[in-house]
């Protein structure tokens, strides 16, 4: 009793994001070789403007991206389009003027459109704000060396649906092994050949969830490969910095320390 109660109650709490829970067991994410990670990795441009495409053509249509600003798509290390296809990009949005509260057309100095009418979540920092992998007890140190597994929750999530459906509490649901619960209220998103890459890439589900999970990634942390060069640039200076002190401590002191040995 207490337990249907407990379900029901978490199922209401879960509409507003879009993501209703049911019975199910813990999700299982698999790890996914990025081109963003690790110390060197940096995002593949091809596969941003890809992912770009697959949030534009499928997930906009209930996502949100309103923390991102239009004008980052032209920026190096991110999609890298033209300014001019930003501007084309942008006036496909209708804005409210902050100043006239008139209706006009999007420019790149906007951010994208938030999206509340579907009652699903925003995707601006989804990436960062799910953790697909811990560490026993957890320590993290599955985190340590696969990261925080953000991309790969999203990936797993797109990639998870078994086809099986089921209606509870006056919803449908979908099973999913890569949701916590097992069973999720958003339907399958994705589907073969849904979009048509320009670049000739074959639009399976796998590789659109690949790719606009690596987007994410890169609205979720833009300047990702700055901060890995700067960390870089940091551990080198630290360890040319501790092997300074060490030879001038040895030099300082190495004729008091003959005496004593004398």
């Amino acid at each position: 009793m207490f337990r249907k109660i407990a379900l029901i109650a978490a199922s209401v709490l879960a509409v507003g994001t879009g993501a209703a829970v049911a019975e199910g067991t813990g999700g299982h994410i698999e790890d996914v070789a990025f081109a963003h990670e690790g110390p060197f990795g940096k995002f593949d441009q091809f596969q941003l403007q890809r992912g770009l495409q697959v949030y534009t053509e499928v997930c906009a249509g209930c996502h949100g991206l309103k923390y991102v600003p239009l004008r980052t798509l032209s920026d190096e290390g991110g999609p890298g389009l033209p300014e001019d296809q930003v501007r084309a990009y942008a006036k496909q949005f209708t804005v409210t003027d902050k100043e006239t509260g008139e209706d006009r057309e999007g420019l790149p100095t906007d951010n994208f459109p938030a999206n509340t009418g579907a009652g699903a979540p925003d995707l601006s920092l989804m990436a960062k704000a799910r953790a697909g992998f811990h560490g026993p007890y957890g320590s993290g140190i599955n985190q340590l060396f696969r990261g925080m597994g953000g991309p790969e929750y999203i990936h797993a999530i797109l990639t998870g649906y078994t086809g099986e459906e089921k209606e509870e509490f006056g919803s449908t649901f979908y099973e999913n092994h890569a949701f916590a619960s097992g069973w999720i209220r958003m339907p399958p998103p994705l589907s073969d050949d849904q979009v048509t890459y320009a670049d000739g890439t074959k639009a399976t589900v796998d590789q659109m969830s690949m790719d606009v999970a690596s987007f994410l990634m890169w609205a979720a942390e833009p300047h990702l490969m700055d901060r890995k060069n700067a960390g870089f640039v940091s551990v080198i200076f630290l360890l040319v910095l501790s092997t300074l002190l060490y030879l001038t401590n040895k030099r300082i002191w190495a004729g008091i320390k003959g005496k004593k040995h004398a």
